[in-house]
């Protein structure tokens, strides 16, 4: 997508995975709640009960396993507020609140700041903490939720751009006519940019861990799976990308259980740290005498 919109040819294309000791990402993709309802924010079903109601299900379950702090975000602020609403009038809030503290994301950048601070504090001292917040949104940003801080994220929905935007209608009709790209290639492709920056917020270093949930049947399908990041991709394996909410929670508690596992800086050494024979070899210091050398 980038080479087309920058008119360039790449003379050298390479992707990298990520060297990990141990399998520290667990990406899920729940499609279904326990009624067999499908979870999406399409349009046509965001007002549906049962799917609002999936969805505050799938939360009371992960606050009653995930340890310390999970970050949910929405599609928008109006999303968000349409579902909390229906989430107070059936109970789930209060459900919520009885495993963990509760914080929503406000459009007002004061609130917001003071939410944040009492979701860490609350994290810190091992009360645990839910996070509200909208894809797009200062948390989604520049705030990183490592440790724990973020030991789970849920993205509720694909989080497509507003498209009735006059601007993002110029950009659209731009793309399509000077570089031939299609409009729902491009909402695709920036929807799982926007997915892939939010629930990457959790994993921030090599010792971190977390669970990243997409919940939206969507993410399932090729078109949309296939344009997220390789590292996730790497880890997010057929048997988890149409699961229902308690298979979900069954494949957290198996994930939880081996992170739970002591893991010392020995146990990377060789895999994702060298060794201090790697870093001796004649090839290793050539390497860096190049590096050297460039710089």
């Amino acid at each position: 997508m980038y080479p087309k919109i920058l008119d360039f040819r790449p003379v050298t294309m390479a992707s990298f995975t990520m060297t990990l000791a141990r399998t520290c990402i667990c990406p899920l993709i729940v499609g279904r709640g326990n009624d067999q309802v499908t979870m999406t924010s399409k349009f046509e079903t965001r007002q549906d009960i049962a799917v609002i109601r999936n969805y505050g299900n799938l939360l009371v379950d992960l606050t009653s396993i995930v340890p310390d702090g999970i970050v949910c975000f929405f599609t928008s602020y109006v999303y968000m507020e349409t579902i909390v609403s229906k989430w107070y009038e059936q109970g789930i809030i209060d459900n919520v609140q009885k495993n963990k503290l509760l914080f929503i994301e406000t459009q007002d950048t004061a609130e917001t700041s003071v939410a944040l601070h009492n979701y860490q504090k609350a994290c810190e001292n091992g009360r645990g903490a839910v996070l509200l917040s909208v894809a797009r949104g200062k948390v989604s940003e520049g705030i990183d939720f490592d440790h724990h801080y973020g030991r789970a994220v849920v993205m509720f929905g694909v989080p497509y751009v507003y498209t009735q935007s006059r601007m993002l209608r110029a950009r659209l009709e731009f793309l399509r006519d000077q570089f031939q790209i299609r409009e729902n290639d491009f909402l695709t492709f920036d929807a799982m940019r926007h997915a892939a920056q939010c629930v990457g917020r959790a994993m921030r270093g090599k010792t971190d861990y977390g669970i990243m949930v997409f919940a939206d049947k969507r993410f399932g399908r090729a078109d949309k799976r296939g344009k997220l990041p390789k590292w996730i991709q790497e880890y997010l394996k057929d048997s988890v990308c149409n699961l229902t909410t308690d298979e979900a929670v069954q494949v957290s508690k198996k994930f939880l259980r081996q992170m739970a596992q002591p893991f010392k800086k020995e146990d990377q050494l060789g895999l994702s740290l060298l060794t201090l024979e790697q870093l001796e070899t004649e090839e290793m210091q050539k390497r860096v005498e190049r590096t050297a050398h460039v710089m």
